[in-house]
């Protein structure tokens, strides 16, 4: 299992792999394929509950599904996200990470902001609790951003997310998700932080790459700009549903080594004394 500090420690070496996860199979499929990290993110909210945003998402939801992506991959680094309004002072951010940390046994959390929630990073890590930035577009902030948005297209907010990059990098997050933002500005701070970068919609001149399991693997309907299915898994099981329900209609399924069966001599035995 990777570790925060080797997680921090790959800038440079080579990329990570990173694969959202929200339950059991999913967890057991990533860490057969030896991902370096699962990441049980908010946006289950939208993946598996139906939502359409990570707002509604709550820490109690987080938790049910990180516990049971820690059964399906127990040898897998594993980073939890803070869902929304769950760390907007110390002492709750300190409370809910220990919820997620006894609860799920994660290996860390994550958690989106800048300069804003610093002091919430430095109590985390003084509490030896391995911190995961999240810059650009954050979906916690849909409403104020006004959508689903690219972020970092300007010279000012450019330099406002290099300078809050740059931050958290100094005090001492294991790695920083870079979200919706120009390949151009990604790379820029990639070279300039410390902390590995791991992007989503950021082009590939960062220090790792995140995709939604959805999309990674074509479950999702549609998919956003910057992700490709490597696999088309939901073609392949409305195919598989539709061969089933044509076999149970033709009566075909199941077929008779499908079947448990009696000997002969005992059922024979049971309509003579039962059967009239």
């Amino acid at each position: 299992m990777l570790t925060a500090p080797e997680l921090r420690a790959l800038k440079g070496q080579r990329p990570s792999v990173w694969i959202t996860a929200y339950d059991v199979v999913q967890a057991q499929v990533a860490e057969e394929a030896r991902v370096d990290v699962i990441l049980v993110g908010d946006s289950l909210g939208m993946t598996t509950m139906g939502y359409d945003s990570t707002i509604p998402v709550t820490l109690n939801d987080m938790i049910h599904h990180a516990t049971m992506v820690r059964r399906g991959a127990p040898n897998t680094m594993m980073i939890v996200d803070f869902p929304f309004l769950t760390y907007p002072d110390v002492p709750t951010a300190l409370r809910n990470a220990g919820r997620i940390m006894q609860e799920t046994l994660a290996n860390g959390v994550k958690l989106e902001g800048g300069h804003e929630i610093i002091d919430v990073v430095d109590a985390l890590i003084r509490e030896k609790i391995p911190v995961i930035g999240h810059l650009g577009l954050t979906p916690q902030s849909i409403h104020t951003m006004g959508g689903y948005k690219v972020q970092a297209k300007t010279s000012a907010s450019i330099e406002r997310l290099l300078r809050d990059a740059k931050e958290l990098s100094d005090h001492g997050v294991s790695a920083i998700v870079l979200e919706g933002i120009p390949d151009r500005v990604a790379a820029f701070v990639t070279q300039h932080i410390e902390a590995p970068t791991i992007g989503i919609g950021a082009g590939s001149q960062v220090d790792g790459q995140v995709l939604v399991f959805h999309d990674c693997l074509g479950l999702s309907p549609s998919l956003p700009k910057f992700a490709r299915p490597f696999a088309h898994v939901r073609d392949a099981m409305i195919q598989g549903l539709q061969n089933y329900r044509q076999a149970v209609m033709e009566k075909s399924f199941p077929s008779d080594s499908e079947t448990y069966h009696i000997p002969d001599s005992e059922w024979d035995k049971f309509v003579e004394e039962y059967g009239r």
